[in-house]
C-alpha cells in the first residue's frame, strides 16, 4: 500500500513541535481527538504515513515540522481516564469510541510553511486546509501538497 500524508493541527502553547522535541525518541501519542472524522482518518493511517505537523492557534498558523506515522490506530486511554479533560464516561474498554496514532518527528522544517504562503502556493488550491470551513484538526493530504509544502520549508523566506 502506498504512503499516505496527513497534516496536523496542534495549538503549540497546549502541544507544540517544542513539546514533541522533548519526547522520549521525539516520539508522542496523538491523543484527544474526539471528531469522528478526524478519528476515522487516524484508523486509516499506516506505519511509516507522513505528517505534517502544524501550529494553528498562533499568528500566523503554520505547518513547522514533518513527523511519521509509527503505530497504528489503537484505544486513546484518555476517553478511561476520570481525571483527564479528554474523558468520555460512554467510552468502554470494550468499544473505545476513539483512537490515537503514535508519530515520530523526523524534522523541524527550515522555516515555517506559513497559512497566507500556502494560500497564495497554486499547487495548493485544492488543498483541504485552505477550504473554507475547513476545522478539522487531521485532514488528508495529497502527494503534491506534501511535496510542495515540504519544498517551500527547504527554501529561503521570501522577500520583501
Amino acid at each position: 500500500m502506498a504512503t499516505r500524508f496527513w497534516l496536523f493541527k496542534s495549538d503549540p502553547d497546549e502541544f507544540g513541535l517544542s513539546h514533541l522535541m522533548k519526547c522520549p525518541e521525539q516520539t508522542t501519542l496523538w491523543d484527544g481527538v474526539r471528531n469522528y472524522q478526524a478519528r476515522n482518518y487516524m484508523r486509516e493511517m499506516k506505519s511509516g504515513d507522513g505528517v505534517l505537523f502544524y501550529h494553528s492557534q498562533t499568528k500566523p498558523p503554520a505547518v513547522v515540522a514533518i513527523a511519521k506515522v509509527v503505530r497504528e490506530a489503537y484505544p486513546d486511554p484518555t476517553q478511561f481516564d476520570p481525571l483527564s479533560k479528554y474523558h468520555d464516561a460512554k467510552s468502554s474498554r470494550d468499544e473505545p469510541r476513539w483512537s490515537v496514532v503514535d508519530i515520530r518527528l523526523e524534522s523541524a522544517l527550515d522555516r515555517a510553511v506559513t497559512l497566507p504562503e500556502m494560500r497564495e502556493e497554486p499547487a495548493l488550491t485544492d488543498m483541504e486546509l485552505l477550504r473554507k470551513g475547513s476545522r478539522l484538526s487531521i485532514q488528508p493530504v495529497r502527494s503534491a501538497e506534501w511535496k510542495r509544502i515540504r519544498a517551500m520549508g527547504r527554501r529561503q523566506a521570501p522577500k520583501a
